[in-house]
């Protein structure tokens, strides 16, 4: 086997196909054609002199000498991100390109005041920023699809570097014709029996949800997942049952007059932990070490502005 025959590209593809278990969807995540990615696949076979996948009409499965390749392949493209990542921050410092990946139910009220703070410091730093639901957005910062994301903490696998960035506190969102919306504060016992609305599984904060409604005898609703803020938002306001809404949304989305209103927990005060999340491996910490302290200065403002807010309210 001549090791000198097996490229970055090849590892790349491969690394597609065992997540997506099908070559045309593999090669639509590469961008390229399905011969193509089928080319490479097959070159890497010819220079490792071994078969990595199984060929069928229901798609594409690893051998099992596949399966421990697909696992070195990772550890190889994530060293050779490293690498260029290590050039990037030699050659521009704090400066530069960075793909930064947000989840949507908090990149669209939160990036708007980070990009303007770092763009007041760093003219020359350019944020990529690029939308998807959490447990995507962990999976793309380890294939090297992001530089960095903000995500949900804890945040899984010992090769991430994490930076805490705020608090966020969660309301209660019911309908304005709710009886729940005449009080000031939500007591445990109000829960109690009540149909809450969530976000599917693929969202985090499905989880923190659910522990709610089993914590305090409410009835999480599976029939009727929301697919975005929004949808529970609307949904909460066509009275199909309350639901949970973070405070940067419910304070950017709910005026006045509203057909949902929000409502602080009169216990525990829920919240969920925001974080910056890079690859270990990386060599461009210092430009996400600064990303991460201007989003804490704008996020505690934001936080703080919101509790002046709501005191008393």
């Amino acid at each position: 086997m001549d090791a000198e025959k097996i490229t970055l590209k090849q590892l790349r593809r491969l690394v597609a196909l065992a997540e997506t278990g099908h070559f045309r969807r593999a090669a639509e995540r590469c961008g390229v054609s399905q011969p193509s990615l089928s080319a490479q696949i097959e070159a890497l076979e010819e220079a490792l002199g071994v078969r990595l996948v199984e060929r069928g009409g229901a798609g594409a499965t690893l051998t099992p000498v596949g399966r421990e390749v697909v696992a070195r392949a990772r550890i190889a493209l994530e060293a050779a991100q490293g690498v260029a990542d290590l050039a990037a921050a030699a050659r521009e410092g704090p400066v530069g390109a960075i793909r930064l990946g947000a989840k949507p139910t908090l990149g669209p009220y939160l990036l708007p005041h980070v990009v303007a703070a770092l763009h007041a410091k760093r003219r020359a730093l350019k944020l990529y920023i690029r939308e998807a639901p959490p447990r995507v957005l962990e999976r793309e910062l380890a294939e090297g699809v992001h530089d960095v994301i903000l995500a949900q903490l804890p945040a899984a696998g010992a090769e991430l570097e994490a930076r805490p960035l705020f608090r966020e506190p969660l309301y209660l969102a019911v309908a304005a014709d709710h009886p729940l919306a005449a009080k000031r504060r939500i007591a445990s016992e109000d829960l109690a029996g009540l149909e809450v609305l969530s976000l599917s599984p693929a969202f985090h904060l499905h989880d923190q949800i659910e522990a709610l409604a089993r914590a305090h005898g409410a009835r999480l609703n599976r029939d009727y997942e929301g697919t975005s803020l929004d949808a529970l938002r609307q949904m909460a306001g066509m009275g199909m049952g309350v639901t949970i809404l973070p405070a940067l949304y419910a304070h950017s989305e709910i005026r006045e007059g509203s057909e949902v209103v929000v409502r602080r927990f009169a216990f525990g005060a829920p919240y969920r932990t925001i974080g910056l999340v890079w690859r270990k491996s990386a060599g461009r910490a210092p430009a996400y070490e600064e990303i991460a302290e201007t989003a804490r200065e704008v996020a505690a403002a934001l936080i703080a502005r919101i509790g002046a807010a709501t005191r008393g309210a």
